[in-house]
Protein backbone atom coordinates (compact mmCIF):
# COMPACT_ATOMS: atom_id res chain seq x y z
CA UNK A 1 0.00 0.00 0.00
CA UNK A 2 1.46 3.78 -1.01
CA UNK A 3 -1.27 6.22 0.90
CA UNK A 4 -1.04 9.76 1.19
CA UNK A 5 -2.37 12.06 3.60
CA UNK A 6 -4.54 14.66 2.28
CA UNK A 7 -5.28 17.82 4.53
CA UNK A 8 -8.30 20.12 3.43
CA UNK A 9 -7.37 23.49 5.38
CA UNK A 10 -9.77 26.82 5.38
CA UNK A 11 -8.78 29.25 7.60
CA UNK A 12 -7.19 27.50 10.51
CA UNK A 13 -4.02 29.57 10.49
CA UNK A 14 -4.27 29.00 14.77
CA UNK A 15 -4.61 24.64 14.30
CA UNK A 16 -3.15 23.70 11.34
CA UNK A 17 0.85 24.00 12.09
CA UNK A 18 0.11 21.93 15.04
CA UNK A 19 -2.39 19.95 13.12
CA UNK A 20 0.69 19.15 10.32
CA UNK A 21 3.46 18.93 12.68
CA UNK A 22 1.70 15.73 14.61
CA UNK A 23 0.63 14.29 11.67
CA UNK A 24 4.47 14.70 10.26
CA UNK A 25 5.49 11.82 12.97
CA UNK A 26 3.47 8.93 11.00
CA UNK A 27 6.04 9.89 8.35
CA UNK A 28 3.75 9.85 5.67
CA UNK A 29 3.74 11.96 2.78
CA UNK A 30 1.05 14.84 3.18
CA UNK A 31 -0.69 17.29 1.09
CA UNK A 32 -2.49 20.41 2.31
CA UNK A 33 -4.85 21.92 -0.09
CA UNK A 34 -5.44 25.69 0.92
CA UNK A 35 -9.29 26.33 -0.18
CA UNK A 36 -8.68 29.87 -0.45
CA UNK A 37 -7.68 30.99 3.24
CA UNK A 38 -7.98 34.49 3.58
CA UNK A 39 -6.51 34.79 7.62
CA UNK A 40 -2.67 33.38 8.14
CA UNK A 41 -2.98 29.68 7.00
CA UNK A 42 -1.38 30.43 3.85
CA UNK A 43 1.96 32.38 5.90
CA UNK A 44 1.61 29.33 8.22
CA UNK A 45 1.55 26.62 6.27
CA UNK A 46 4.66 28.52 4.28
CA UNK A 47 6.90 27.70 7.21
CA UNK A 48 6.30 24.13 7.12
CA UNK A 49 8.45 21.70 5.45
CA UNK A 50 8.25 18.34 4.06
CA UNK A 51 4.78 18.71 2.80
CA UNK A 52 3.18 19.86 -0.35
CA UNK A 53 0.69 22.26 -0.50
CA UNK A 54 -1.42 23.15 -3.46
CA UNK A 55 -3.60 26.08 -2.91
CA UNK A 56 -7.24 27.32 -4.26
CA UNK A 57 -7.07 31.22 -5.29
CA UNK A 58 -10.70 31.42 -3.90
CA UNK A 59 -12.84 29.48 -1.64
CA UNK A 60 -14.59 26.69 -3.56
CA UNK A 61 -15.88 24.24 -0.89
CA UNK A 62 -14.22 21.06 1.69
CA UNK A 63 -15.53 18.60 -1.24
CA UNK A 64 -13.40 20.75 -3.65
CA UNK A 65 -10.75 20.81 -2.04
CA UNK A 66 -10.32 16.86 -1.34
CA UNK A 67 -11.07 16.32 -5.09
CA UNK A 68 -7.92 18.47 -6.12
CA UNK A 69 -6.08 16.51 -3.19
CA UNK A 70 -7.47 13.38 -4.85
CA UNK A 71 -6.66 13.74 -7.94
CA UNK A 72 -3.02 15.52 -7.23
CA UNK A 73 -2.60 11.88 -5.23
CA UNK A 74 -3.05 9.71 -8.47
CA UNK A 75 -1.61 12.00 -10.40
CA UNK A 76 1.86 10.71 -8.24
CA UNK A 77 0.83 7.18 -8.04
CA UNK A 78 -0.48 7.05 -4.51
CA UNK A 79 -2.51 3.75 -3.86
CA UNK A 80 -4.73 5.31 -0.83
CA UNK A 81 -5.47 8.68 0.66
CA UNK A 82 -6.34 9.67 4.25
CA UNK A 83 -8.39 12.82 4.84
CA UNK A 84 -8.33 14.55 7.96
CA UNK A 85 -9.40 17.96 8.95
CA UNK A 86 -7.31 20.67 9.62
CA UNK A 87 -9.00 22.01 12.78
CA UNK A 88 -7.78 19.55 14.74
CA UNK A 89 -10.49 17.81 15.63
CA UNK A 90 -8.70 14.45 14.86
CA UNK A 91 -6.11 12.59 16.13
CA UNK A 92 -3.38 11.82 13.79
CA UNK A 93 -2.64 8.80 14.98
CA UNK A 94 -5.72 7.30 14.25
CA UNK A 95 -4.55 7.45 10.88
CA UNK A 96 -2.99 3.83 11.75
CA UNK A 97 -6.17 2.79 12.83
CA UNK A 98 -7.87 2.88 9.17
CA UNK A 99 -4.89 2.12 7.77
CA UNK A 100 -5.00 -1.84 9.69
CA UNK A 101 -8.47 -1.94 8.71
CA UNK A 102 -7.72 -3.36 5.36
CA UNK A 103 -5.24 -5.91 3.40
CA UNK A 104 -2.77 -4.04 0.77
CA UNK A 105 -5.07 -5.77 -2.06
CA UNK A 106 -7.99 -4.37 -0.78
CA UNK A 107 -10.23 -1.22 -2.48
CA UNK A 108 -12.74 0.23 0.19
CA UNK A 109 -13.66 3.19 2.02
CA UNK A 110 -13.02 2.85 5.38
CA UNK A 111 -14.68 5.61 7.95
CA UNK A 112 -13.33 7.03 11.22
CA UNK A 113 -16.52 6.51 13.43
CA UNK A 114 -16.30 9.48 15.95
CA UNK A 115 -16.38 7.86 19.26
CA UNK A 116 -18.03 9.81 22.08
CA UNK A 117 -20.48 12.48 20.19
CA UNK A 118 -23.15 11.73 22.58
CA UNK A 119 -21.64 12.25 25.78
CA UNK A 120 -18.34 14.27 24.91
CA UNK A 121 -18.05 18.16 26.04
CA UNK A 122 -17.72 21.17 23.96
CA UNK A 123 -19.82 18.67 20.95
CA UNK A 124 -22.39 21.39 19.09
CA UNK A 125 -25.70 20.13 18.79
CA UNK A 126 -25.48 20.71 15.09
CA UNK A 127 -22.99 17.81 14.78
CA UNK A 128 -24.93 15.58 17.25
CA UNK A 129 -28.39 16.26 14.92
CA UNK A 130 -26.53 16.67 11.45
CA UNK A 131 -24.94 13.15 12.52
CA UNK A 132 -28.34 11.41 12.77
CA UNK A 133 -30.24 13.45 10.05
CA UNK A 134 -27.44 12.38 7.70
CA UNK A 135 -27.00 8.48 8.40
CA UNK A 136 -31.09 8.14 7.40
CA UNK A 137 -30.65 10.22 4.31
CA UNK A 138 -27.89 8.71 2.93
CA UNK A 139 -29.32 5.56 3.72
CA UNK A 140 -32.68 6.28 2.10
CA UNK A 141 -30.52 8.10 -1.13
CA UNK A 142 -29.31 4.21 -1.67
CA UNK A 143 -25.64 4.44 0.13
CA UNK A 144 -24.94 2.12 3.27
CA UNK A 145 -26.20 2.07 6.61
CA UNK A 146 -23.37 3.87 8.85
CA UNK A 147 -23.04 5.36 12.24
CA UNK A 148 -20.93 8.48 11.00
CA UNK A 149 -21.90 9.31 7.27
CA UNK A 150 -20.57 13.41 8.25
CA UNK A 151 -16.70 12.32 9.22
CA UNK A 152 -14.37 13.61 7.23
CA UNK A 153 -11.45 11.78 8.65
CA UNK A 154 -11.31 8.68 6.08
CA UNK A 155 -9.47 6.80 4.08
CA UNK A 156 -9.86 6.72 0.04
CA UNK A 157 -8.81 4.08 -2.43
CA UNK A 158 -7.63 6.70 -4.53
CA UNK A 159 -8.31 5.65 -8.43
CA UNK A 160 -11.94 4.42 -7.79
CA UNK A 161 -13.09 7.53 -5.97
CA UNK A 162 -11.97 9.82 -8.14
CA UNK A 163 -13.83 7.72 -10.90
CA UNK A 164 -16.90 8.16 -8.78
CA UNK A 165 -17.28 11.65 -10.25
CA UNK A 166 -18.96 13.27 -7.12
CA UNK A 167 -20.30 16.86 -8.11
CA UNK A 168 -20.83 18.12 -4.50
CA UNK A 169 -18.18 20.73 -3.73
CA UNK A 170 -18.25 21.43 -0.14
CA UNK A 171 -19.25 19.22 2.68
CA UNK A 172 -21.82 17.32 0.91
CA UNK A 173 -18.95 15.58 -1.16
CA UNK A 174 -18.61 13.31 2.12
CA UNK A 175 -22.23 12.18 2.16
CA UNK A 176 -22.43 11.79 -2.09
CA UNK A 177 -19.20 9.62 -2.08
CA UNK A 178 -21.23 7.36 0.15
CA UNK A 179 -23.70 6.71 -1.96
CA UNK A 180 -22.42 6.42 -5.20
CA UNK A 181 -19.52 4.56 -3.67
CA UNK A 182 -22.52 1.60 -2.63
CA UNK A 183 -23.89 1.89 -6.38
CA UNK A 184 -20.51 1.02 -7.86
CA UNK A 185 -20.05 -2.12 -5.47
CA UNK A 186 -17.16 -0.61 -3.49
CA UNK A 187 -17.37 -1.54 0.16
CA UNK A 188 -17.49 0.68 3.08
CA UNK A 189 -15.93 0.51 6.47
CA UNK A 190 -16.01 2.20 9.71
CA UNK A 191 -13.80 1.57 12.49
CA UNK A 192 -13.97 3.78 16.15
CA UNK A 193 -11.49 6.59 16.26
CA UNK A 194 -10.82 9.59 19.18
CA UNK A 195 -12.53 13.16 18.13
CA UNK A 196 -11.46 16.17 20.23
CA UNK A 197 -13.44 19.36 19.66
CA UNK A 198 -12.25 22.61 21.23
CA UNK A 199 -14.49 24.90 23.77
CA UNK A 200 -16.76 27.44 22.32
CA UNK A 201 -14.95 30.74 21.66
CA UNK A 202 -11.53 28.39 20.56
CA UNK A 203 -13.24 25.84 17.99
CA UNK A 204 -12.88 27.09 14.00
CA UNK A 205 -16.64 25.94 12.46
CA UNK A 206 -17.45 26.64 8.90
CA UNK A 207 -20.26 24.97 9.45
CA UNK A 208 -23.96 27.34 8.82
CA UNK A 209 -26.53 25.47 10.30
CA UNK A 210 -29.24 26.71 7.90
CA UNK A 211 -27.00 26.96 5.06
CA UNK A 212 -25.50 23.97 4.90
CA UNK A 213 -28.99 22.86 5.88
CA UNK A 214 -30.30 23.49 2.62
CA UNK A 215 -27.28 21.77 0.77
CA UNK A 216 -27.85 18.96 2.12
CA UNK A 217 -31.31 18.73 1.34
CA UNK A 218 -30.91 19.75 -2.24
CA UNK A 219 -28.07 17.02 -2.52
CA UNK A 220 -29.84 14.23 -0.87
CA UNK A 221 -33.18 15.02 -2.70
CA UNK A 222 -30.72 14.84 -6.13
CA UNK A 223 -29.41 11.43 -5.45
CA UNK A 224 -32.64 10.23 -4.25
CA UNK A 225 -34.61 11.25 -7.33
CA UNK A 226 -31.74 9.84 -8.87
CA UNK A 227 -32.02 6.64 -7.31
CA UNK A 228 -35.50 6.02 -8.41
CA UNK A 229 -34.82 7.04 -11.77
CA UNK A 230 -32.76 4.10 -12.14
CA UNK A 231 -34.92 1.74 -10.43
CA UNK A 232 -38.37 2.59 -12.19
CA UNK A 233 -37.04 4.02 -15.69
CA UNK A 234 -38.06 1.23 -18.71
Amino acid sequence: MKPVVIIPVYNHGSRIVDVVRRTSRLDLPILVIDDGSTDSTAANIEKLYGITCLRHPVNLGKGAAIITGLAAAREQNYDYAVTLDGDGQHDPEDVEVLLRAIDNDERVIVIGCRQGMKEGQNVPWTSRFGRKFSNFWVWAAGGPLVDDSQSGFRLYPVRETVQLEVKAQRYQFEVEVLVRARQQGIEIREVPVRVIYQPKGVRVSHFRPWLDFYRNSATFSRLIFSRFFRIFRP
